[in-house]
């Protein structure tokens, strides 16, 4: 058996949970259930927000792979997909030529459209703000500036935009579409406006998963997940303080 097409294998499967957001115990026990389906004689992973490392041992010899991750987003489905397969790999023999080849096509599965993405983030602004209690007129509004905050968003992560001054330029153009429409329509809350469509910023998935890998024991990745949703928090905070303290400085007020 080829042990580096298996390590390439192997760490190609944790490379793609932590990409699109896997816990780390969960990209770790994958990688060595993946290994070991082969009946390998010792298997270790260690595994950090940004770095997968994986290190078998067979008929004496040991090898390693080391893999940077740069890029992290969410999809669910391919988590459940790659999960999967580590598990039919126990009952279904399965070369590592074909695992490679079902990790590709897991890869390369289109994720939902630009309209549908863009569409429910809207939706689920507008949600937000029926959620918290808001009026025909606060829903609408976070739909609107959910729905134009997401086109941001999405046409900064095509470019490769760092993820900090991402989040703080759609917090900043939230709070502005906010401020316009209240100062068009007195009568809605702004408040609530601001907090329904920038809901779709807040970093629910770091938070989770700071939380679980703390409690797994994961107390580095851990640490590295609270300190990424803070700075996503820091982001949104300064984008939107920046835009209301403009605001206001220009003769704006806020009723």
């Amino acid at each position: 058996m080829d042990m580096d097409a298996l390590l390439h294998a192997a760490v190609h499967a944790g490379k793609l949970l932590l990409e699109n957001g896997a816990e780390t115990y969960r990209v770790e026990e994958t990688m060595v259930r993946i290994v070991r389906s082969f009946h390998v004689d010792d298997a270790q992973s260690f595994v950090t927000p940004t770095v997968v490392m994986l290190s078998i041992t067979m008929d004496g010899k040991t090898g390693s792979y080391i893999q940077r991750v740069q890029n992290r987003g969410v999809d669910l489905h391919k988590i459940d997909r790659i999960n999967a397969l580590s598990r039919r790999l126990n009952a279904q023999h399965m070369s590592i030529e074909e695992l490679e080849e079902e990790l590709q096509k897991i890869h390369e599965e289109k994720r939902y459209s630009f309209f549908v993405t863009v569409l429910f983030s809207a939706v689920g602004a507008g949600a937000f703000a029926v959620f918290f209690e808001g009026t025909f007129l606060e829903a609408v509004a976070a739909f609107l500036i959910g729905l134009v905050s997401k086109i941001v968003s999405v046409y900064l992560e095509s470019i490769h935009t760092n993820s900090f001054f991402t989040n703080s330029i759609c917090a900043g153009i939230t709070a502005f579409l906010a401020l316009v429409y209240h100062f068009l329509i007195p009568s809605s809350n702004l408040d609530i406006i601001i907090i329904s469509s920038i809901m779709l910023l807040v970093p629910g998935l770091a938070i989770t998963n700071a939380i679980r890998d703390t409690v797994a024991g994961d107390f580095l990745s851990g640490l590295s997940r609270a300190a990424e949703a803070f700075l996503i928090a820091v982001a949104i905070a300064v984008g939107t303080g920046a835009v209301i303290s403009i605001w206001l400085s220009v003769g704006g007020v806020l009723l």
